[in-house]
């Protein structure tokens, strides 16, 4: 079953692969992997925003941002989409297994 982020990652691997003028997405690999790094970075800052701004409508706009440009990242770093989902299906496995948390003292 195909996912919207699975469309997107093939999309991203395609314009990787065919360089088309005027694309946003091409413009990011021709600036490497710093560019997209720092991309993701404002992002997720953005979604942090509009989280504490209580404004939905903007939350979901920018994890829609913030999601594209880590599939332009998987795809830039040869990191397969598929990879991300199959960790995701073993962490959902294991639903309702808290990790215990230790205090520490800091000082220690």
């Amino acid at each position: 079953m195909n996912s919207v982020l699975t469309d997107l990652y093939n999309v991203v691997m395609e314009r990787r692969e065919n360089f088309e003028e005027g694309s946003y997405t091409c413009y990011l690999f021709s600036k490497g992997t710093d560019k997209i790094c720092k991309k993701c970075g404002e992002e997720c800052t953005e979604v942090v925003i509009a989280a504490k701004n209580n404004d939905n409508n903007e939350l979901k706009n920018e994890i829609a941002d913030l999601f594209y440009h880590i599939i332009v990242l998987c795809v830039q770093k040869g990191l397969d989409y598929s990879e991300v989902e199959e960790v995701l299906r073993e962490r959902a496995s294991k639903i309702g297994n808290l990790k215990t948390f230790h205090e520490t003292d800091i000082n220690t």
